[in-house]
């Protein structure tokens, strides 16, 4: 399809990318519901290996079956269908040219309790190109003792995905030396907005903020800068703010399992606060099969201005 004014607007902000990689950030753009409008509703399932598979599918059985969820976002009409590399292996030759899929390269699991958390590497740029993925996908942890490897690590994937002419999702969960409130504190997720635009991701996926201030410096810069943060369409905008301008791609995490009216208002405001999109596993998948496609629709039509 030709692009659209928003669709060339967005490809612009990337001017030092090859023509394979924007291609396929457009062909991320030009998919499914929203195709055209520069918002994302992207499904991902990588609870699994992260949480194991009672406490993710436990809920809705039919998530045992990787076939599920692909279906689920192809029916749906997601912008693409994100998962590590055994789920993506048994659906990737089935569902091929269906849509668009973005292989996470890096996953942790819960079974361990550690002081600086990290994922592990556990699928490559080129199992990416081998399943005909259209972007790939990796974890960062700001504030981990860890996070200069993940950094390294990543500016070399990063690197790698591009010469194969493939994007990259960022996912940025500030985890370690914080308070669990300042995890997901508008101070924090900001800089981890900040951080992620900088090492180069070209989508960034964050959490919603809430409104606390972790770090005593940055409250004294939000209040000199009179920052709104009360609304959560306010702290969407610093978040989108902070990752250079809105010339970068922010999208949210549907996080915890939540009711649809409180789902469906948090996206309210994530979209008031120019946010462009969402990427929702449990809080879609872990619902019956014709209840899930329904929120996905709603979140949808909600990105599209037309709820």
């Amino acid at each position: 399809m030709p692009h659209t004014d928003r669709v060339k607007q967005i490809l612009s902000w990337y001017p030092s990318d090859n023509p394979g990689t924007l291609t396929n950030l457009a062909r991320l753009l030009n998919t499914g519901t929203l195709a055209g409008t520069g918002k994302l509703v992207i499904l991902p399932v990588d609870q699994g290996f992260e949480h194991g598979p009672a406490r993710s599918f436990g809920p809705n059985p039919a998530g045992y079956d990787p076939d599920y969820h692909i279906q689920l976002a192809i029916e749906s009409g997601c912008n693409a269908y994100a998962a590590p590399l055994g789920f993506l292996e048994a659906v990737a030759g089935k569902y091929a040219g269906e849509i668009p899929l973005i292989l996470k390269l890096n996953n942790s699991d819960s079974l361990a309790k550690v002081p600086n958390p990290m994922s592990a590497v556990t699928s490559s740029v080129k199992d990416a190109v081998r399943l005909g993925c259209t972007a790939v996908g990796y974890t960062i942890y700001p504030g981990s003792g860890a996070r200069n490897e993940q950094y390294e690590d990543l500016r070399d994937i990063i690197a790698e995905a591009k010469s194969y002419g493939l994007p990259t999702v960022l996912w940025a969960y500030p985890r370690g030396n914080l308070s669990k409130e300042g995890e997901t504190g508008i101070d924090v997720v900001a800089y981890a907005a900040q951080i992620s635009a900088q090492l180069g991701a070209h989508i960034i996926k964050v959490k919603p903020p809430q409104d606390h201030l972790e770090q005593a410096e940055a409250k004294k810069a939000f209040e000199k800068a009179g920052i709104a943060t009360k609304t959560m369409s306010d702290r969407v905008r610093e978040v989108v703010r902070s990752a250079f301008n809105g010339k970068r791609i922010v999208i949210f995490s549907g996080g915890e399992a939540k009711g649809t009216e409180a789902l469906l208002e948090e996206i309210k405001q994530i979209n008031a606060g120019g946010g462009f999109g969402s990427i929702m596993g449990r809080n879609a998948f872990q619902r019956p099969h014709a209840e899930s496609i329904k929120l996905l629709k709603d979140v949808m039509a909600i990105f599209a201005g037309k709820a």
